[in-house]
């Protein structure tokens, strides 16, 4: 459909912290999970889905138990999802997705490194003309499987590409935000195997910056991706 390579180059602005820093968002991922839908995988799909990307970072079985575990206690702390948005030096755009049990700490963590480094927090939807919301699965590729009549099959169910993925060996389906739980279940149904899945924010629009200037934008970076409260940043950088 002509916009893989926009997904691909996508991918490549989602930047990623360290091991520990990502069992600690899935863990969180988790609470939210199962104080909406309960601890057991099986009836409550956002979880399952957590459960294997879980399994695709190599978070322990024992620990994604102990965080369901902890997740159905009454002593477990509520978070809530939060979306904070500004732009960074060189008018690059920067989206911050939070998962907090404090929002006031949050944003006013996130406006100090927005304003330490050079630039500035915004309002919620400001960056809406720039980012696009899709989901996306990565699942096992089958033997002898057909990539364009797979694309044909699920395009009714709202996906808008699909590509085998080189370096993983995976196929990438990306699809409208809204469409997550009716590909979830497509695939499911079908056998899939589903090495994980979720959500990213697809820049639009990118702002070209040389590797000095992109350096100022990584000192926000690095702050933000720090942050325990933080659990995805995306941009619109891309260096010349």
């Amino acid at each position: 459909m002509g916009r893989a390579f926009e997904f691909r180059k996508a991918r490549k602005m989602k930047r990623w912290s360290s091991m520990a820093k990502t069992f600690t968002r899935i863990g969180k991922d988790i609470v939210i999970a199962v104080k909406e839908g309960g601890p057991d995988p099986s009836s409550n799909s956002r979880l399952r889905a957590i459960i294997q990307n879980a399994k695709a970072a190599n978070m322990p079985k024992a620990n994604v138990e102990s965080a369901i575990k902890r997740a159905s206690s009454k002593d477990q702390d509520n978070y809530i999802e939060v979306v904070l948005e500004g732009y960074g030096m060189h008018g690059v755009a920067v989206l911050v997705e939070c998962t907090t049990d404090n929002n006031k700490r949050t944003v006013a963590n996130v406006r100090s490194y927005f304003s330490k480094t050079g630039g500035s927090l915004g309002t919620n939807g400001m960056l809406d003309f720039i980012f696009e919301r899709k989901c996306i699965f990565k699942v096992v590729n089958k033997e002898g499987l057909d990539i364009e009549e797979l694309e044909l099959e699920l395009i009714d169910f709202g996906v808008d590409d699909v590509f085998l993925d080189d370096e993983t060996g995976l196929i990438n389906i990306y699809g409208e935000f809204t469409s997550y739980g009716d590909i979830q279940k497509y695939l499911e149904e079908n056998d899939f195997e589903i090495d994980n899945s979720g959500f990213e924010r697809i820049p639009l629009d990118t702002k070209t910056l040389t590797e000095e200037e992109g350096a100022d934008i990584d000192k926000l970076l690095e702050k933000l991706e720090e942050d325990d409260d933080v659990q995805n940043v995306y941009h619109n950088m891309v260096l010349a």
